[in-house]
């Protein structure tokens, strides 16, 4: 199994910034993709960003310019720096980890966090 927990949410004014941590265990060997999705208050989900084990990463448009995400492999960590924070940023922001199928088959091939609320305001 792996376990992931997500950390540094929080209330912040329109044009101020925030990072958020994901802190992976278990099984982190058999993680690949990990990404930060989140869900907004008209409960749509969305992909916000996502980076390879490789580091290559995918940055939504709608967070392009303004979100970084990276991760540190030694570490088994997730991060997304937020700058220029925006109220239709608010939601939770859930941690997302992908897994290797190949050579761990007896574990789910994704896990989730319990997620982080992030509250914009104007």
């Amino acid at each position: 199994q792996v376990q992931l927990v997500e950390s540094g949410g929080g209330v912040v004014q329109a044009g101020g910034s925030l990072n958020v941590s994901c802190t992976a265990s278990g099984h982190t060997i058999c993680i690949t993709t990990m990404a930060w999705y989140r869900l907004t208050p008209g409960k749509k989900r969305e992909l916000v960003a996502s980076v390879t084990k490789g580091d290559s990463t995918y940055v939504a448009d709608s967070v392009k310019g303004r979100f970084i995400i990276s991760r540190d492999n030694a570490k088994n960590m997730l991060y997304l720096r937020m700058n220029r924070l925006q109220p239709e940023d608010t939601a939770v922001y859930y941690c997302n980890a992908a897994t290797n199928q190949d050579i761990c088959i007896m574990i789910e091939p994704s896990y989730w966090g319990q997620g982080t609320q992030i509250t914009v305001s104007l």
